[in-house]
């Protein structure tokens, strides 16, 4: 029971998992705005008027929807980046933060787009109408009429996308990236499965995702659309 509860380990360790924990906050943050983007230029594509480019949207969505994170990841880590020899710096730790980044922005970008849709779903079709009749183009519509509204309605759902895609930065271990998960799981081969170690790295991920989710919250109180 005495090694269960041993937080030597956390203590001598702290330098280390900071790091790691930093690891993520600098991994999610620029994937999360990638994937904003991304999923901004998705849902516009899915709302075309032009056949291809809904078809081309709509395909992307739900191809990455329906594949395991972990297959990106290795695709971007093993098969662009080893295998094909797509390098962004000869540092491997520069190559393999930035194809974790492209990976996982690629797969949250569909689930923003989806957000995204169903944010523009609520907007009046007689909005977008009376833009079009006094000389918007469809472009001129969607950014200034369309998505404003769309965005403010979908905060909320952004901000759970957000939280998974924190937590979803514990597998890029597979992608040769370390980050918080990697620094725990090399703890536990150098001191062993102890509580401690899971509790306090449970903890880290809870400071990172709790405010998180209080503050869209908050926000999407705050910017709330009245119809």
């Amino acid at each position: 029971m005495e090694s269960l509860l041993d937080f030597g380990p956390l203590a001598e360790e702290f330098t280390t998992i900071l790091a790691g924990f930093w690891a993520t906050v600098r991994l999610s943050a620029m994937s999360a705005l990638l994937a904003l983007l991304l999923g901004t230029i998705l849902v516009a594509m899915r709302v075309s008027p032009t056949p291809v480019l809904r078809s081309v949207g709509t395909a992307y969505v739900n191809v990455l929807r329906n594949t395991p994170l972990t297959l990106v990841l290795l695709l971007s880590a093993l098969g662009l980046s080893d295998t094909l020899q797509l390098t962004f710096s000869r540092d491997p730790g520069v190559n393999y933060y930035w194809w974790a980044t492209l990976g996982l922005s690629a797969y949250t970008a569909a689930f923003v787009c989806e957000a995204l849709r169903s944010g523009v779903n609520t907007v009046p079709p007689g909005q977008a109408e009376a833009a079009r009749a006094i000389g918007l183009t469809f472009t001129q519509t969607l950014r200034l009429v369309v998505l404003p509204q769309a965005f403010r309605s979908v905060i909320a759902p952004l901000g759970s996308i957000l939280i998974a895609l924190i937590k979803n930065t514990t597998i890029v271990i597979v992608a040769g990236y370390i980050e918080a998960s990697s620094v725990m799981k090399q703890m536990f081969d150098d001191y062993g499965g102890t509580l401690p170690i899971f509790l306090g790295f449970a903890l880290g991920y809870m400071v990172l995702t709790l405010p998180t989710g209080f503050f869209f919250g908050w926000l999407a109180k705050r910017m709330a659309v009245v119809r």
